[in-house]
């Protein structure tokens, strides 16, 4: 997945028993939607919530967003129902809660595939317990079917008894294992929500590090923060005509049979012109799904 260069700046969470709130998705100007069974649906509401979803997705109107389902763990009264119906629902992934194993990706497809699941939706896993952190490689690794990793920073701090810093310094070594693990294995990868929706700096901030960190993109928890999220993890016009340059001199070295060539002063190898190619991609996908609306 992370080897397309589909936008996912920003990806918001909504809760799957409100049909208003799923109304308003499709006007958001969000990258994706995760349509929530799990932590924002009461117990007493998952079968409803999930007969909402499943009618809002084929109700369409979502233009180019991505649309995830987070479903109910396994080991709950409500995961199986909620794998059943994300199966045939039309939305482009589903998002297990709490993964910290192999097993429990595999556990999931079988369920998946065995009610219709269509090749081209992926699963996601959402990374949140220190037992998840530590098997990240092995999570990563554990289907084709895999399409990415969520960061679940709030619970995962919980876990480890840590506190919520502006630097986020206790959560780094959680969130560059599962860095590596999703670019060993070719995955997106997703950061973490920022709690505190009257801190604009601090969420400025998170999103900042996050890119420079290497995330695809952001999870959010209100529509307030999608555009400071876009702007920050979309390339700049800068960036872009450094791409071109990048490329177009790249191209003009091969022809001239030269192995080494310079842009701005820097040594351009292999690995910077796929990078630049895959800068330019995923600035022409944001223009395109912003002309979708």
């Amino acid at each position: 997945m992370a080897a397309t260069a589909r936008p996912r700046r920003s990806v918001l969470y909504m809760p799957g028993s409100n049909a208003r709130a799923l109304e308003k998705g499709r006007s958001l100007p969000a990258d994706g939607l995760i349509l929530d069974l799990e932590d924002a649906v009461a117990p007493d509401a998952k079968a409803e919530a999930r007969a909402t979803i499943k009618a809002s997705i084929a109700a369409g109107g979502y233009g180019g967003r991505e649309l995830v389902v987070r479903t109910n763990g396994l080991n709950t009264p409500w995961g199986y129902d909620d794998l059943v119906m994300a199966a045939s629902s039309g939305a482009d992934a589903v998002l297990l809660p709490k993964v910290e194993s192999p097993d429990m990706v595999r556990q999931a497809e079988a369920v998946l595939r065995g009610n219709g699941s269509p090749e081209g939706q992926t699963i996601w896993c959402m990374m949140e317990t220190p037992l998840g952190m530590l098997n990240a490689r092995e999570i990563a690794g554990a289907s084709p079917k895999l399409g990415g990793l969520v960061m679940g920073t709030s619970d995962l701090a919980k876990d480890l008894h840590a506190a919520h810093t502006r630097d986020r310094l206790p959560m780094l070594t959680s969130l560059g294992l599962c860095l590596l693990a999703a670019r060993a294995y070719g995955l997106a990868i997703l950061d973490g929500v920022h709690l505190d929706l009257n801190d604009d700096a601090g969420f400025a901030e998170s999103c900042v590090q996050g890119r420079q960190l290497g995330f695809d993109g952001k999870t959010l928890i209100h529509p307030k923060t999608i555009a400071a999220c876009n702007a920050a993890f979309a390339p700049s016009e800068e960036e872009v005509a450094q791409a071109h340059r990048i490329i177009q001199a790249h191209a003009e070295a091969v022809a001239q049979g030269k192995g080494v060539v310079l842009v701005d002063g820097r040594l351009v190898e292999n690995l910077h012109v796929e990078n630049a190619r895959r800068l330019v991609a995923m600035a022409q996908e944001i223009r395109a799904l912003e002309a979708a609306g």
